[in-house]
């Protein structure tokens, strides 16, 4: 059975294990840690410095086998009523089994039931498909953006998708 529990340091090294390469690092991360690759002492690091903050929340997925993935959920405004996903990934030699899906459903109950978020917000980018029908897949719907937002990456630039999910539209 899948649960989510809060981050631990020891679980850094599991998960950059699961950053193939310098792509789904990029695709992962969105430029968010800067050089690749990243060690679990950089995870660490970075959530260290987020620690003194209220508002930011590292979950840990995991199963009878292990850890099996890995997000975060940080709030976006002032009134804490709007909660952004990041930072998910899942055990490479586990995904297109519905562990991102599974996660994402125990992530948007906790946001919903325990953080009283209103919506949800995530973005992802154009060119990582499997993570976008997944996002769809749990309810997650697109939103459209006055002005896409580019992120260079390398000699590219990759449009990132934003989405959005709300309260009202899980009770329905």
């Amino acid at each position: 059975m899948l649960r989510l529990r809060p981050y631990k340091a020891c679980d850094a090294q599991t998960i950059v294990s699961w950053i193939g390469d310098e792509t789904a690092f990029r695709k992962w991360s969105a430029d968010r840690f800067g050089a690749y690759p990243i060690s679990a002492d950089d995870l660490n690091r970075h959530y260290d410095a987020m620690a003194a903050s209220d508002s930011f929340y590292e979950f840990t997925a995991f199963d009878e086998t292990g850890v099996t993935g890995h997000m975060i959920m940080r709030f976006t405004d002032a009134d804490k009523r709007i909660v952004r996903f990041g930072f998910v990934i899942v055990d490479s030699s586990k995904r297109g089994k519905g562990y991102g899906k599974g996660m994402l459903e125990l992530a948007i109950r906790y946001a919903f039931d325990i953080l009283k978020a209103e919506r949800i917000t995530l973005g992802v980018f154009e060119n990582n498909a499997p993570a976008y029908r997944c996002y769809k897949a749990v309810g997650f719907r697109d939103l459209e953006l006055p002005e896409p937002e580019l992120f260079r990456i390398g000699n590219e630039e990759w449009n990132c998708l934003e989405l959005e999910l709300t309260r009202e539209e899980t009770e329905k």
